[in-house]
């Protein structure tokens, strides 16, 4: 398995949601308590989104079939216009409705499934996928995104997003399924539209997963994180020198090859301790390569900063946010 996709896979999105808005401007929706993770895209018309929490990033137009990746935002506001104040607030699944209360019954019409607004002509459309990510690999995936990213319409992202809206709108068995999938399609096309748009300075560890060689040694260690790697090994599958393949690790990653595996494995193992019920500190060890519990206690805490057995009784299955 690709990297990527491991680490997708990992940070599992738990109770990963769909909704889409149909309604005619002005309109404008602050959603507060917002999950570590969200996606937006414009089907119709035009859209103004803002993080309130993070000043420092400056708000972005979207246009039609653009996608907006937010992540780290817990409070940001989409509307048709800047200007436009805050009409509903939503947190903790619940909207508060603001402003004039004529607007009250459009702004909260149920058109179809997961779908509200007041679906007449000249409405912006605005679908909105909702993850919370799990764990240690959770929180690996959100480190590796920016606050706010947009990536431009594109055919491959508008075929995407209209099974996405289509589905979106249905209630149909394994509906549920079939949006967490369409959302993942959705989401992986967005992050490498994303990567694609910054040029020739891609996001570090976008290009240490293009580069042929350091993108093979990084799916080796995914696929395979128990086994007892050496730096020499790595540098036999991506086809270098092992100096060669020192230096390029550690210029595209960040770190050398063995740092790299060892944080690695104390995601895994942090994951396995609090996700598997009844999982011991001797099976996490082995689980992710180490036959000695004790160096394993050793290189968890300082990778932690506290053993495993604690973390287990600790730590609780909280989505990341």
């Amino acid at each position: 398995m690709d990297t990527l996709s491991d680490l997708l896979r990992r940070a599992g999105a738990v109770d990963a949601q769909v909704r889409q808005l149909i309604q005619r401007p002005p309109w404008s929706i602050t959603y507060a308590q917002a999950p570590a993770l969200t996606v937006f895209a414009t089907l119709g018309g035009h859209a103004a989104l803002r993080l309130e929490d993070v000043p420092s990033v400056p708000p972005v137009q979207l246009a039609e079939g653009d996608i907006a990746l937010v992540a780290h935002s817990t409070r940001h506001t989409i509307s048709d216009d800047l200007a436009t104040p805050p009409q509903v607030v939503i947190s903790g699944g619940r909207k508060q409705l603001l402003g004039d209360p004529s607007r009250h019954p459009e702004l909260e019409a149920n058109l179809a499934p997961r779908t509200w607004g007041d679906g007449l002509p000249g409405a912006t459309r605005v679908l909105r996928g909702m993850f919370q990510l799990r764990g240690d690999a959770g929180r690996r995936l959100l480190a590796m995104l920016p606050p706010l990213g947009v990536v431009p319409a594109g055919p491959r992202t508008g075929a995407a997003l209209a099974l996405l809206a289509d589905e979106a709108a249905r209630d149909e068995p394994g509906q549920e399924a079939v949006l967490h999938r369409s959302l993942d399609l959705v989401l992986v096309l967005a992050l490498r539209g994303w990567c694609a748009r910054s040029g020739p300075v891609f996001p570090s560890w976008y290009s240490a997963l293009a580069d042929p060689s350091i993108g093979a040694a990084l799916d080796h260690l995914h696929t395979d994180p128990a086994r007892h790697w050496t730096v020499a090994d790595l540098a036999a599958v991506a086809g270098l020198s092992r100096a060669a393949f020192a230096a390029r690790f550690a210029q595209l990653v960040g770190q050398p090859p063995m740092a790299y595996l060892t944080d690695w494995r104390m995601t895994l193992a942090a994951d396995l301790l609090r996700d598997e019920a009844g999982t011991t500190v001797a099976a996490a060890a082995r689980a992710v390569g180490y036959q000695d519990a004790f160096a394993f206690s050793v290189a968890f805490k300082r990778a932690k900063g506290m053993s495993p057995s604690q973390w287990g009784r600790e730590r609780l299955a909280e989505p990341v946010g």
